[in-house]
């Protein structure tokens, strides 16, 4: 008897080493301009809000797209134990917008980091094919804090271009190069804004290469109501899910949800005050403009990296 417990707890052993337990996300947090703010839906706020929900959420890494530099400076003063990689999209250096990964550093250590563009040259910004956008994808090799370097994994994140189909299609083919390239029998995540739901026919180069799963279709649990853009639109409803989280299929995913949180602005046509219906009449409501922090909504998945 002594020898199976033995056996069993040398085997439990063994399943912690190969599997941890994270929680990792894709946030298109929509880049800063005026004419959002003109509609409302000021950065100020809105990065409050995302700063707010990422800490409660504690993703360990979470790729973001759309982040401006002063973004990510904006929500690296508001987060709790966050760095980032990754560079603007224009230049390489600061200018333009970044596919950034951002790790929680009382989790995970990096172990190198790069960059490349979605584009016939890879090693340099550029247009790519009929790309409307410089498109860029920034990757990191991360393992645990108390991990070996033999036990990390890779971490991708991207922004396909919303305009040009064949930059889309071109631009598949090179990220699934670049994986086999850098990241070789390591497991993966892939996270972004693809710009093309689950029907697309690019969709299905990522899906079908044998190298990646769609997170959401092998979640154990899974919580999305709706899809991940809103055009920053609380009543519109779509089953189109452009943000992704693609994993080596030796990843278990554990759960999956696309977070629909929303905040309030006063409207200040509204009355003052106002009472519910069946409500104790000690609450008072006021009439506040419902919002959302992006024109995206995030993506949070629960995984086993083993």
């Amino acid at each position: 008897m002594k020898r199976v417990y033995l056996s069993v707890i040398l085997a439990l052993t063994a399943w912690s080493c190969l599997s941890a337990q994270m929680l990792v996300g894709t946030y298109n947090i929509r880049y800063k301009n005026d004419g959002d703010s003109t509609r409302g839906n000021v950065w100020s706020k809105r990065c409050q809000v995302i700063a707010d929900q990422v800490n409660f959420m504690a993703p360990v890494v979470l790729g973001v797209q759309e982040a401006l530099l002063v973004q990510l400076q904006d929500l690296q003063s508001e987060l709790d134990g966050y760095e980032y990689i990754g560079v603007g999209r224009d230049d390489g250096k600061t200018g333009g917008e970044y596919a950034a990964i951002l790790y929680k550093t009382d989790q995970v250590r990096l172990l190198d980091h790069g960059d490349f563009w979605l584009n016939q040259s890879p090693d340099r910004p550029a247009l790519g094919w009929d790309a409307a956008c410089i498109r860029i994808c920034t990757w990191g090799k991360f393992t645990g804090q108390t991990a070996t370097d033999d036990e990390a994994f890779y971490f991708f994140n991207l922004h396909m271009d919303h305009v040009g189909v064949t930059a889309r299609r071109e631009s598949a083919k090179l990220i699934l190069k670049k994986i086999r390239e850098i990241a070789g029998n390591l497991p993966v995540i892939v996270t972004g804004d693809f710009n093309v739901d689950q029907n697309d026919e690019i969709y299905g180069l990522f899906t079908g290469s044998g190298m990646l799963v769609d997170s959401y279709q092998v979640a154990r649990q899974r919580f999305a109501e709706n899809g991940t853009f809103n055009s920053f639109d609380t009543d519109l409803y779509t089953e189109s899910r452009i943000d992704h989280v693609m994993v080596s299929p030796s990843i278990r995913v554990d759960s999956y949800g696309i977070l629909t949180n929303s905040y309030w602005t006063p409207d200040e046509g509204s009355a003052a005050t106002l009472k519910g219906h069946d409500a104790p009449q000690e609450i008072d409501f006021s009439r506040y403009v419902r919002r959302q922090p992006s024109d995206h909504y995030p993506v949070f998945v629960r995984l086993s990296v083993r």
